[in-house]
This record gives structure tokens, C-alpha cells and sequence, in this order.
């Protein structure tokens, strides 16, 4: 562990610790948002009869241009029940069932009637079954709707229901304690001395979790003191992801390791070759997995993006937790990278992106500033503008 891990190689490794939690049945209103355990077969078939893509009249396509004679009338949740003869229509609504007989609608603008008689007045339907959806178009019952691993995002959640599903099985809330370490630290909103800072890290880790399916317990801000470590872990005891701020470098105050190694804990990988976020530390303690993360807010954040929101992700199941960086054209040069894989923070501008002029990882201002991170591999040579580049959009 001496050296510098590569990011895709620590990501990987992380991963690789841990299996997902175990599944609970829920609610389809109550699955939104989390990975399901289990494929979504349809239970039924939809449409499950041909229905009506319009409102017009239900007739045979052979017999255009008429005349027909209405026989009565098909509505959603209310068919007409008896088979339609040659030269007779019915009524239809859009959603409607057809019914037995015709195969084809005539769309309202194109008939003209005069009480019961029915005439084509325009071009009419194109072809045998226009204006039709026909039975199982959209699935048909056994049909696999949704892979377990899936993110049930709206569209999916209405799917499950459409096939028949009331409850679904998904992979239930990760519990997250969150240990903010310092004695600089104050607590928000409280009046800070000169050498003293508030304590932001954990709020915005919080914040950054909210959209994830997990239960955030806050221990609190612990001071420099293997004491207080010790009994802030302790504090932790339950929780699946120990997430720990500040703390993990080489200092002799960064006393976070020697704590968590006293504890009983197994470092698995410690130091990451990327900027920033180096002193990024991951392992487990007994059942729980222990992230810990550097104490300068930009640096806390990078790294949670890259490896805290994953490992969420992993556990609750997902089959593709890491995050997807895509191309995009650079507004703007960039310097050549060094031994490190740089996230520089940055904003669009119009259709491409530029980084912005201050990176350092202490800047909490021009954090909130960003809109996205652009990607720079070790060994990168100089930028310029057009160039395609890696990014990772924040929001």
C-alpha cells in the first residue's frame, strides 16, 4: 500500500469488498428509487385485447369506402359486446377494445354520417389494421420488463405496475454513519474562533446521499483524540457504510487509521492516485465497510462522488454502480497533467466546457460553482480548445 493506487483499481477493490444487502418486499409506491433484487416478469399481457389508437369508427378496411351501418359503440372499460357483421360499424373510442369483426379504424375527421349510415369522407385508413394497437404490443405476460440491478426510476415503476405487480422486491436502505474528525471544527451556525472552521463536510455529504436509498446517522464532530475515535465508531456500530471526514492523512494528528486499525479494523487500500482526494482510505470494520475520506471540501467531495455514491450504489444492488463519464469539447486550453488523474471542477459554457480558475481543494466557493468534473488521466499532455475531454456532470 505504499504506492499510489490507480482510481479504476481502488474503485474496483472497493467494490470487490462487499456483497449487496439483502432484499425486502415493498410497496410499489415505496420502490421508487431503490435496485430491485429480482427480474420483473409481466403478469399480464398489454394491451391485452386490440384497441383503438383513436376516436373514430371500428370497420372492416375491405368495405372503404362504405356505406356501413352503425351498430353501436366501444368505450375503455365499457366494449361492445357483440360481433360487428359485414357492413356494420361501431362507434370506438381511443382505448377502446375492438370488437369482433372489424380490423381497422377510421379516424372521426375522415367519416362522414347521417344517422346511422357511415361513409368515408377523406383518404381513410392507409392500410388493414391503421389506427389499431394490437394485442401485446407493448408485452405479453412471461415477458422479463425489468433486470434485477435496476435503478426504479418513474417510467420503470409505472412499467412494473402495468405488468401486474404490487409489490417488488429491491434491495433495502444502506445505513450510513457519517464521523466528521477535527478539532478545528465547529457546528454549523455556531461562532468560530480564528483557528476554527465550521463543519460542512458532513451536511454536504448528507446532501450529496439524499437522492440514494440510504439512512444517514450523523455521529457528529470528534475531536483529534483516539478516545473519542474509539468511542464514535463504537457510536457507528449497526451501520453498513462508516464514513469517516478528515482525519486520514500522514500528519500526527490524522489519527484516523491507527483508530480504526485498533478498533480491529482491515485496511484494504489507503492513498489513490488522484487529484485531489490522495489520502482516500478503504477497508472494512466486522460487517460494516469503512470509507475514509480527506477533510478539505472539495476533496470530500470528489471522492464521495467516485467512491462513496458507488459503493451505495453497489450494495443496494445496482449492476452498473459507477458513475459514466462522457465526452464533451473544451471551451478553453488545459495544462499538462502529472502523475495523477486530475477532477478538475468546472461549467459549461454555451455547448462546451471550461474548467474553472480556482482548483483548490479547500475552495468550498468554487465548488458550489461547478457543474461538473472534467477528467484528466495521469500523463495527459496540454489541452487545447476543442479538444474532447472526460466529464462528469453534477447534477
Amino acid at each position: 500500500m505504499s504506492g499510489l493506487l490507480p482510481v479504476e483499481d481502488a474503485q474496483q477493490r472497493l467494490l470487490a469488498l462487499a456483497e449487496p444487502v439483502e432484499p425486502e418486499t415493498l410497496p410499489v409506491g415505496d420502490a421508487a428509487g431503490r435496485w430491485l433484487a429480482e427480474d420483473v416478469a409481466a403478469r399480464r399481457t398489454q394491451p391485452a385485447a386490440d384497441l383503438s389508437a383513436m376516436d373514430g369508427y371500428a370497420i372492416r378496411f375491405a368495405e372503404c369506402p362504405g356505406p356501413w351501418t352503425v351498430v353501436g359503440e366501444s368505450a375503455a372499460g365499457s366494449p361492445f359486446e357483440r360481433r360487428v357483421e359485414p357492413r356494420e360499424a361501431a362507434r370506438i373510442f381511443t382505448g377502446a377494445p375492438m370488437p369482433q369483426g372489424p380490423d381497422t379504424v377510421m379516424v372521426q375527421e375522415e367519416a362522414a354520417r347521417d344517422g346511422d349510415t357511415l361513409r368515408l369522407d377523406g383518404e381513410g385508413p392507409s392500410r388493414k389494421g391503421g389506427n389499431v394497437r394490437r394485442k401485446g404490443r407493448d408485452f405479453a405476460e412471461g415477458d422479463i420488463l425489468i433486470d434485477a440491478g435496476t435503478k426504479l426510476m418513474p417510467p420503470a415503476l409505472a412499467l412494473a405496475i402495468a405488468g401486474g405487480h404490487g409489490t417488488l422486491s429491491v434491495r433495502r436502505a444502506i445505513r450510513v454513519a457519517l464521523i466528521s474528525t477535527g478539532d478545528e471544527l465547529a457546528p454549523p451556525g455556531e461562532p468560530t474562533e480564528i483557528a476554527q472552521l465550521p463543519a460542512s463536510n458532513g451536511p454536504m455529504l448528507a446532501a450529496q446521499l439524499a437522492g440514494l436509498p440510504v439512512k444517514i446517522d450523523d455521529i457528529g464532530i470528534v475531536p483529534d483524540m483516539r478516545e473519542a475515535l474509539a468511542k464514535a465508531l463504537d457510536a457507528a456500530a449497526g451501520a453498513d457504510v462508516i464514513v469517516t471526514i478528515g482525519g486520514a492523512s500522514v500528519g500526527d494528528r490524522d489519527l484516523v487509521r491507527p483508530a480504526l486499525e485498533t478498533a480491529g479494523a482491515e485496511i484494504d487500500f489507503w492513498r489513490i492516485a488522484m487529484k485531489p482526494g490522495k489520502p482516500l482510505m478503504a477497508g472494512r470494520l466486522g460487517e460494516a465497510m469503512v470509507l475514509g475520506l480527506p477533510g478539505n471540501p472539495a476533496s470530500a467531495f470528489v471522492t464521495a462522488k467516485l467512491f462513496l455514491e458507488p459503493l451505495i450504489a453497489h450494495l443496494s444492488g445496482a449492476a452498473d454502480p459507477l458513475p459514466r463519464f462522457r465526452p464533451a469539447r473544451l471551451a478553453a486550453e488545459l495544462p499538462a497533467t502529472g502523475t495523477r488523474t486530475e477532477y478538475l471542477r468546472g461549467r459549461w459554457r454555451d455547448d462546451a466546457v471550461e474548467a474553472l480558475s480556482q482548483q483548490s481543494s479547500a475552495s468550498l466557493a468554487a465548488l458550489a460553482e461547478a457543474e461538473l468534473l472534467v477528467r484528466r488521466p495521469a500523463g495527459s499532455a496540454a489541452a487545447r480548445a476543442g479538444d474532447t475531454v472526460d466529464i462528469l456532470p453534477l447534477a
